[in-house]
């Protein structure tokens, strides 16, 4: 296994990360493939996009706020079968099927610390958190940032195997110093926050090594 960039191309990247978020608009897209901004714009994605869907790959929808984009049927085969060729290429089956096992670890713990954030105790009961109670979301907030090391620890191991996951490092660490410089909704409460960026990272390494999420190991 080479630390070597992989050569995995632009269009896989973006029908990738279009199957891994479901259902997007381009700007969001390019903000998930390329947080940094460095190396594919808008108009980059958008050319893909396009391309994408000359194959059959991707389709468009419309809607009240300006629909957006998702995967067809033989877009789902088509990623699939290009991310388990490119993870054949990489000799990072075990790396990869290790550090998802410990992602796995710290899955329940990032859900609780995300019900923690979104609902606090009032009297014995659980109320919906307003963030009235600065000391209650600074210890949660704390605990965010201590969760965040050891998720940095899996992201690594999974960027040392294949780059692209490089990718989900960068935006966690984006989404939660914005929380920390009190944009509190970049938590839960966002389409790019740390709750949806997990997720999202979550159906990365269940595609990239094909398991089925309702049958998932750990």
């Amino acid at each position: 296994m080479s630390n070597s960039p992989d050569k995995t191309g632009s269009d896989l990247l973006v029908l990738h990360t279009l199957r891994c978020m479901g259902h997007a608009t381009i700007d969001r897209i390019a903000a998930a493939l390329d947080p940094s901004g460095a190396r594919m714009s808008e108009s980059d994605v958008e050319s893909e996009l396009i391309d994408l869907a000359v194959a059959g790959l991707v389709t468009r929808s419309t809607g009240e706020f300006g629909g957006g984009w998702n995967l067809t049927g033989d877009g789902r085969v088509a990623d699939a079968d290009r991310i388990a060729a490119e993870l054949d290429a990489s000799g990072a089956r075990a790396v990869i099927t290790k550090a998802f096992e410990d992602f796995l670890v710290l899955n329940p713990e990032l859900l609780d610390l995300c019900s923690a954030w979104q609902m606090r105790p009032v009297g014995g009961t659980a109320r919906m958190n307003d963030h009235t109670d600065a000391a209650y979301d600074s210890r949660v907030l704390a605990r965010f940032t201590e969760f965040h090391q050891r998720a940095v620890a899996v992201c690594s191991v999974l960027t040392s195997a294949l780059s692209r996951f490089g990718r989900y490092q960068i935006r966690l660490g984006d989404a939660l110093a914005h929380a920390e410089a009190g944009r509190l909704d970049y938590l839960t409460d966002r389409m790019d926050s740390y709750h949806s960026t997990w997720f999202q990272l979550h159906e990365d390494l269940l595609t990239t090594l094909g398991i089925p999420r309702d049958h998932q190991f750990g």
